[in-house]
């Protein structure tokens, strides 16, 4: 994602102020997005998600959302563009915005691009890209403690989670990039997030290790440091918390240069970190996950469709065939050791869907980590963490931005998890058993 490069504060404004306007008349066809590929303002691959759009308004929107973010030159090179293309009434519309104009009512934020914001009070103004608005968020509580009676009943089909403390936790945040090797904008809100983990997983008794600002090849080390920390051994679960600028399978470090999330997994699976296997390992990752904004789409009355068995019953009756076979192998080679697959008991939340933008609030931090940690302290006392997902992404799903008047108000977001965990993952917060 790029940052906010260099449009003056009353070109941002003008944009802000006729993009009602301008996402009903704009025309975005091929003549308009040569002239600013023409003059560097979109890259190749910025055009083609422009045009995949297959709306005209969705073409608009994407190109406005862009175009923030697209240098001192953007704001010129596009009215220009409007006049090359026959839409003189766009470009008077905003060659118009008078020095009044400018001057009246400037917010003190910048608008919204990648991640949604919202400001801390009212009267309601923009927040910077990578950001968009949206409304207050709960106040933090402490964690609430499991009674004993809850842990005895919940045990059995639980994950051991005795040690004191439960496990070790990592967070890795990034805000500030370096400007001589990216362009990656400040994470304004990252240390509201980074915190939150701290203290959240403080109190859920994890030792927690806060890193921020780290080169790629920075993290991969902490990661690896990390993943062969002695002290696993001792403890009962393990979390690792990314939060940073990133696109679809990795985030970026402070030097622009990418991590690849399938590698962070690996670092963690069975057989790189033994110390870990049959315990549960918990990945938050708060990044985006491409450059699409989630407009939203309006609900239809009527109940949801239900799934057909589609392939499930495709090995039906098989099992019994397998089970036969495996046995007779086992009793012609001797009881063999127990093997585990190569990555096991994981469950990982991503901030949201695949190719789509996360949403941050440059005061109260990401809307992921917001409702991840109201989650947690509230529901952690008698709920397991994969339903604790469940429930973030209940509340992510209800949220959405506000910013009238400008193409990102009512923005949405969709968080969601992944987990190859094989039983219920409580950490029984608050409460150590006697029988360690």
């Amino acid at each position: 994602m790029l940052g906010e490069c260099g449009m003056t504060k009353w070109e941002r404004l003008a944009l802000r102020r006729n993009s009602v306007k301008m996402l009903q008349d704009l025309v975005v066809d091929d003549l308009l997005i040569q002239c600013l590929q023409q003059d560097g303002i979109l890259t190749d691959s910025m055009a083609e998600s422009i045009m995949a759009k297959p709306t005209s308004q969705g073409r608009s929107h994407q190109l406005l959302f862009l175009l923030p973010k697209r240098g001192p030159r953007a704001f010129s090179t596009f009215c220009s563009a409007l006049k090359e293309t026959e839409q003189h009434h766009l470009c008077k519309l905003l060659m118009d915005f008078t020095e009044k104009d400018k001057c009246f009512s400037e917010p003190s934020l910048s608008l919204p691009t990648q991640e949604c914001v919202t400001p801390a009070k009212r009267p309601r103004t923009h927040e910077s890209m990578e950001m968009c608005l949206d409304a207050d968020s709960p106040v933090t509580t402490a964690v609430l403690p499991c009674t004993p009676e809850f842990y005895q009943s919940h045990r059995p089909q639980a994950y051991p989670m005795r040690s004191c403390p439960r496990g070790l936790a990592l967070v890795l945040s990034n805000v500030r990039f370096d400007s001589a090797n990216t362009d990656l904008d400040i994470r304004r809100g990252g240390e509201v997030d980074e915190e939150t983990l701290r203290r959240l997983f403080t109190e859920l008794d994890f030792k927690v290790s806060l890193h921020r600002d780290l080169t790629a090849e920075a993290m991969r080390r902490c990661l690896e440091q990390f993943a062969q920390q002695q002290e696993h051994a001792a403890y009962d679960c393990a979390v690792v918390c990314l939060l940073s600028h990133g696109v679809e399978g990795s985030v970026y470090g402070t030097d622009g240069q990418l991590l690849e999330l399938d590698w962070v997994f690996e670092v963690f699976d069975n057989a790189r970190c033994p110390l870990l296997q049959n315990k549960p390992k918990m990945f938050f990752i708060q990044a985006c996950r491409g450059e699409e904004m989630d407009n939203g789409v309006d609900q239809l009355d009527g109940q949801e469709r239900t799934q057909s068995p589609g392939c499930e019953q495709r090995d039906a009756g098989r099992e019994g065939e397998r089970d036969n076979r495996e046995k007779k192998e086992e009793k012609e080679m001797g009881t063999p050791r127990i093997k585990l697959p190569q990555r096991s008991d994981m469950i990982c939340g991503f901030a949201s869907l695949k190719g789509t933008a996360a949403m941050r609030n440059t005061k109260r931090g990401s809307w992921f980590i917001q409702d991840l940690n109201a989650a947690l302290r509230l529901h952690a006392r008698d709920t397991h963490v994969a339903d604790i997902l469940v429930q973030v992404n209940s509340h992510i799903k209800k949220r959405e931005g506000y910013a009238p008047g400008t193409a990102h108000h009512r923005c949405k977001e969709m968080s969601e998890f992944t987990s190859s965990l094989c039983k219920d993952l409580y950490l029984f917060p608050k409460y150590q058993p006697q029988e360690l």
